[in-house]
């Protein structure tokens, strides 16, 4: 999902950039259904990771209150999921708000193209 996400913001970047025939209320649209994905997968880790944490720290509890060494080892597996979790989630976080702002842009851009069509000045 990292390199789907990452490729698609890449090629939405150079469509904005060569601003030429592009079909603004179309790319709004198909845009608007991506964000709506992303959300869901954003949820979806938010919810996982949180739920690692929940494990993380029962397993810690009872570690601490009876002193089983062999929940050391149950502890480092959850710490190790945990980490790829978040830092992935960190970059679905960081990717849907540059979403939000590209869809701004996309949307200004629809405007001003319909405005243009209509004799309309820019705004």
């Amino acid at each position: 999902m990292h390199e789907y996400l990452a490729n698609y913001l890449k090629n939405l970047e150079e469509i904005l950039k060569k601003d030429e025939n592009i079909d603004y209320e179309q790319l709004l649209r198909d845009h608007a259904v991506m964000i709506g994905f992303m959300q869901h997968e954003r949820l979806i880790h938010f919810l996982v990771t949180m739920l690692f944490v929940l494990g993380f720290f029962i397993v810690l509890g009872i570690y601490l209150v009876t002193q089983i060494l062999m929940l050391l080892p149950l502890l480092l597996l959850i710490l190790g999921l945990i980490v790829p979790y978040i830092l992935h989630y960190y970059f679905l976080e960081n990717s849907v708000q540059k979403m939000y702002k590209q869809y701004d842009e996309i949307n200004r851009r629809c405007k001003a193209s319909r405005a243009a069509s209509h004799g309309l000045p820019r705004e």
